[in-house]
């Protein structure tokens, strides 16, 4: 299987709510072997609109951090948690997690990525550990299935605390000094 399989049959999906207003399923985005995966909780209306995901302003201002380092959306993966938006950018019920999970888990096992980077603390809290603090932990490694993973902080968090760009970019300053250890060993 491929991801354009995957994608071709998660299109379908309407396993949760969320399929019966969605305008496109936001499956992801980007380089179907990055070393990188990034990872967001859901959809917002603009992705709906043009089903990908990170196209509004907290898409631009991940596209930043991406070029700071060196990356781009062809270089890495972006997925999100669930691949279709909740009401009024809602965060998503246990349920609809439940339903939409096992196509990121598709998704992480055709990648096979190096690492996997959360964008905010719901999809931390999925793809880490459920009580987790996205203040105290951003920036932070554990391991998931032997795939080293960190949080960092959402970049629509971002927009609404500019203070907090720092932390963010620090832990991009991980993540890269990560990936070049895990490449450099290859």
């Amino acid at each position: 299987m491929t991801l354009d399989d995957l994608k071709a049959t998660c299109v379908l999906c309407e396993k949760c709510g969320l399929h019966a207003q969605r305008t496109q399923v936001v499956f992801g985005v980007g380089d179907a072997q990055a070393d990188i995966l990034f990872v967001g909780e859901g959809p917002g209306k603009e992705e709906d609109a043009k089903g990908l995901p990170f196209v509004g302003a907290a898409g631009q201002l991940l596209d930043l951090y991406l070029d700071a380092f060196d990356w781009s959306r062809s270089t890495v993966y972006i997925a999100n948690i669930v691949k279709c938006r909740p009401p009024n950018n809602r965060d998503p019920l246990p349920e609809e997690v439940e339903a939409c999970l096992p196509w990121l888990e598709q998704q992480i096992k055709l990648i096979a990525p190096k690492l996997i980077v959360c964008l905010g603390r719901i999809a931390a809290s999925v793809l880490i550990k459920p009580d987790f603090r996205i203040t105290r932990e951003h920036g932070q490694w554990f391991d998931r299935d032997g795939i080293p993973i960190i949080a960092t902080l959402h970049p629509a968090a971002l927009l609404r605390d500019p203070r907090r760009k720092v932390d963010s970019f620090e832990d991009f300053k991980i993540i890269q000094a990560r990936h070049i250890e895990l490449t450099q060993h290859e």
